[in-house]
């Protein structure tokens, strides 16, 4: 394939030549590629006769990204339009919905609410209030996560009472309460109806596009992975219970993993993980069995990020050790009524009637963590968006993941069959990262560079495997060169696209950039590309400029010149190949040499094709084609009043030649 890659001479700026304002650029001709652009480790190699292409970052736009952004709770016995629950906002002095600006609702709900009895799956009864709950997500646009919970201490029977009538084993920690019931993890009669539901749930959301993330474990006081009943009290050693708790992990991490093998599963991540007591001293086994689930595929959540008694040292310790490798998903933790008022709180940085203390800490302690994901817990969501909107609206600018490409190098005119040599560097403003390295996900998102045409379809897609998002953090912008395959495409004008993809999902647009700007489908356009039709390579050709007279090689006696009324020997062109998309003009036996752009013209004496003798063929929109000599400059045909010279920087009338 031959490459011919086209560009312009000088300064230029692409905001007047698209009526852009979210892009700029410059041309940049030099041909010595370790050249940069800005100071830093990862800079942006400068590539000869490329575009230089700035898109300006949007630092305020709610991105709703995978696994990054806030969450919406839901309740288990709200109806559908919970979800358009409006809060007054005194900084707007007016009332805004909670979920315009979540990225993902969550449901903490009960087996018992979602698998009543044998066979019946209220997700799937479009009547049943928490199908409508459910569904009510996925019309709004958003993806739904889940944490189920089967501990009876507390919230009353969640576990399905089928279970135990099939004789599943539990503990009753209040017996004037019997719906109170707790089951044994490692009963077996319990593995067994618990297994057939996860399998059947995991049916119907095991789907990147409906579910944001399974709270995977779900053990233990309202879920949380804690106060976990094996037995009754006193029946287990100290022993004992270490086996039986790493047992019933690597039992309930298999059946998820199995069955969810496309959306992140987390594990909440404390001190005393899976084990019988809330609170106390870390467990010496807990870092082994929380590093083994993560080894495992599970990402990481906690609950109560403002809660000191329960978020302490060895949490935060353990949240730093796993920081960008690893996404943390953070859940607040006060609430204001029953045992969990924030101001009794040991800390005693907690006003009564100020939660925007709580919410500040919260705030405070996810940005320490480097969380990619923030809570509405029911309860506290008001709160959010009445004392502390202006938090709100940081964690969307500062946390979890916010990606763009800050610098892109790339063609604006180019062959057909050409390959195209781009540049690209990429910056991310949040204090995240994006987990395209949890295994559920496998690298499935890739930079991706599309060629559109005016209607923004993808005529050509091509994706740089080097390009990963995992590795974009705060502050360490990473650059990229890339090369195409060869652009097979008509003759005609089309735009750049740029796109983090997934690959997944037939290659779509699958992240959303950070970035004030047009986008087609998904696709930020990046610039104009048009695609020059192939030189006629042997054929004789006459060329005619806009004074509608013939080119003239003089017989490579005098400089050539554009006077002649008719065409013969003199006046015909060969068309030769040069090499790497390059052409030569051959008339007499002699090749046109540019001359470099010297003021005395060029001419047609040369015996041998060297760097002056090779040109660029370039088709214009009207069918005529332009000249450019190896000096980045157009011959002009001077209107044929002079010498024909090599030197200008642009195309215009001079120019330009038909074809005879």
């Amino acid at each position: 394939m031959k490459k011919i890659i086209f560009g312009w001479t000088g300064k230029v700026t692409l905001l007047a030549l698209l009526g852009l304002h979210s892009l700029s650029c410059s041309k940049i001709v030099e041909e010595n590629l370790s050249q940069t652009f800005d100071k830093g480790p990862q800079k942006l190699a400068v590539i000869a006769n490329n575009v230089l292409i700035n898109p300006v970052y949007n630092g305020t736009a709610v991105l709703r990204n995978p696994l990054n952004g806030w969450v919406m709770y839901g309740k288990r016995d709200a109806t559908e339009t919970y979800w358009d629950t409006q809060f007054f906002v005194p900084e707007l002095g007016t009332n805004v919905k909670a979920i315009d600006y979540a990225s993902a609702c969550y449901i903490r709900t009960s087996w018992r609410s979602l698998n009543p009895s044998p066979g019946v799956y209220a997700w799937r009864d479009s009547n049943s209030q928490i199908g409508k709950l459910i569904n009510g997500v996925k019309t709004r646009g958003l993806p739904i996560a889940f944490r189920i919970v089967v501990d009876g201490r507390d919230q009353g029977e969640n576990t399905p009472s089928f279970v135990f009538t099939a004789g599943a084993q539990y503990w009753l920690s209040n017996p004037a309460v019997p719906a109170q019931k707790t089951p044994f993890p490692q009963d077996p009669i319990f593995r067994q109806y618990y297994a057939t539901f996860i399998e059947e749930l995991a049916k119907d959301f095991n789907d990147p596009v409906r579910t944001s993330f399974i709270d995977a474990y779900g053990l233990g006081k309202w879920g949380e992975a804690h106060n976990t009943v094996y037995a009754a009290p006193g029946v287990l050693t100290a022993a004992q219970t270490e086996t039986v708790k790493e047992e019933v992990l690597d039992w309930i991490m298999a059946l998820y993993n199995r069955t969810f093998t496309k959306v992140p599963l987390v594990i909440n991540y404390h001190r005393l993980i899976g084990h019988p007591t809330s609170w106390g001293a870390a467990n010496p086994n807990s870092n082994q069995l929380l590093v083994k689930a993560i080894n495992q595929g599970y990402s990481l959540r906690h609950d109560a990020f403002a809660m000191t008694d329960y978020y302490q040292s060895w949490e935060k310790n353990f949240a730093a050790t796993w920081k960008h490798k690893r996404p943390i998903i953070m859940e607040g933790g006060w609430i204001v009524t029953g045992t969990h008022r924030y101001w009794i709180d040991s800390s005693g940085q907690y006003r009564e009637g100020h939660p925007e203390d709580v919410r500040k800490a919260e705030f405070e302690r996810s940005a320490e963590a480097a969380v990619n994901m923030m809570d509405f817990r029911v309860g506290e969501v008001a709160s959010w968006f009445q004392t502390s909107f202006p938090l709100v609206q940081r964690f969307n600018a500062e946390g979890g993941y916010r990606l763009y490409p800050d610098q892109v190098s790339l063609p604006n005119e180019i062959a057909n069959g050409a390959t195209a040599t781009l540049s690209h560097r990429w910056r991310n403003m949040g204090w995240g990262y994006c987990p395209n390295n949890i295994p559920q996900w496998n690298y499935k998102y890739k930079v991706a560079f599309a060629i559109l045409d005016t209607a923004g379809v993808v005529k050509k897609l091509f994706i740089d495997e080097n390009g990963e998002p995992s590795k974009w953090l705060k502050d360490n912008p990473m650059s990229y060169n890339f090369t195409t395959t060869a652009i097979n495409l008509p003759a005609g004008n089309y735009k750049w696209g740029v796109a983090i993809i997934d690959k997944t999902n037939a290659n779509k647009p699958g992240i959303a950039l950070a970035v004030t700007g047009t986008f087609k489908n998904g696709w930020l356009e990046l610039g104009n590309l048009q695609v020059q039709a192939e030189p006629p390579i042997g054929q004789t050709i006459k060329l005619k400029g806009s004074n509608n007279l013939f080119v003239s090689g003089e017989n490579g006696e005098v400089a050539l010149r554009c006077n002649r009324a008719s065409a013969s020997d003199w006046e015909s062109f060969t068309i030769v190949d040069a090499g790497a998309g390059k052409i030569a003009l051959k008339s007499m036996n002699k090749y046109v040499s540019s001359e470099n752009g010297a003021a005395t013209g060029i001419t047609c004496t040369r015996t041998t094709i060297s760097d002056w003798e090779k040109f660029d063929w370039v088709v214009n929109t009207n069918g005529k084609i332009s000249l450019k000599g190896n000096n980045g400059k157009y011959i002009s045909s001077e209107n044929g009043q002079s010498a024909m010279k090599c030197n200008r920087s642009t195309i215009s009338g001079w120019e330009t030649f038909s074809l005879e």
